[in-house]
């Protein structure tokens, strides 16, 4: 099974649900049914994975929406107070989704209230970054939100259309050029925290040939975040062939909702970059 970039699909208790073995059959010492009972049960419609207590897409799509209808309404929180508060709570979401995504990543069972904590938090966080570019860019967030359902979907038409795969060259490329990546993010932080270079970007506002390098450095990451959710679909599709349990369905909306807010602070800082060089 060719398990994507992100961290939460390639975890030993993600893949561990997904090759675990059936239940076991019923024991042969049950007591026998009656002809009443054989016959209700041969009339009955066939069992689907939700009554089986396997995951389903429907199930993967239900608690992804939850999931991002709880980054909204942290975004909404963060919106709506006042500036100093709202500053307060965006380092509150940094920090706190930050821990909980490395909880929620390797704990051993998914537990849907610390996967909707994370995702409240990570929309305070994206909500004060919003509100701080919101001034580059009057409705930024919106035309980043728009973005980031584009890119999404059109990911999700190629993979289901079958013209992008997850391959393992693919996945090859990915790891590759996600290390250039945290690479250059580690060094331009550094950079820019010890003074080095002036520009509010960093290293990102360094124009070459005319286009600034925070916007090709930007799109390099949502063609990354674009192939992660390639991967993340993959692992979701392999999951519910191979009847994964139920509660398979939380981690996999925990992950594609990772993704999805990458993706979203990536578009957010591209439009950011492109406005305050106009």
């Amino acid at each position: 099974m060719a398990l994507g970039g992100n961290p939460v699909f390639r975890g030993k208790n993600f893949r561990s649900a997904v090759t675990a073995a059936p239940s076991a059959p019923p024991s042969p010492y049950a007591p026998p049914m009656t002809a009443e009972q054989l016959d209700e049960l041969y009339r009955a419609p066939s069992a689907g994975p939700a009554e089986t207590g396997r995951i389903t897409y429907d199930d993967v799509i239900v608690k992804t929406l939850v999931c991002l209808g709880a980054v909204v309404l942290g975004a909404a929180v963060t919106l709506a107070v006042p500036q100093p508060i709202a500053l307060g709570l965006t380092l509150v979401g940094a920090l706190g989704g930050f821990v909980l995504g490395l909880v929620n990543t390797f704990k051993r069972e998914p537990s849907p209230a610390l996967v909707l904590a994370y995702a409240a938090l990570e929309g305070l966080f994206l909500g004060g970054l919003t509100l701080l570019l919101d001034r580059v860019a009057p409705g930024i967030g919106l035309q980043a939100v728009l973005g980031t359902f584009a890119v999404a979907g059109a990911t999700l038409f190629l993979y289901r259309s079958g013209k992008v795969r997850a391959t393992p060259g693919l996945a090859k490329f990915f790891l590759i050029a996600v290390v250039g990546y945290l690479a250059f993010s580690v060094v331009n932080l550094f950079l820019m925290l010890f003074g080095v270079v002036q520009n509010p970007w960093g290293l990102r506002g360094i124009t070459v040939f005319g286009i600034p390098l925070g916007v090709a450095i930007g799109l390099l990451a949502v063609v990354l975040a674009a192939i992660s959710l390639i991967f993340d679909f993959n692992s979701i599709e392999q999951a519910v062939k191979a009847g994964a349990p139920r509660r398979v369905a939380w981690t996999a909306a925990f992950g594609l909702t990772v993704t999805l807010v990458w993706l979203y602070t990536e578009i957010l800082r591209i439009l950011a970059i492109v406005n305050s060089n106009d």
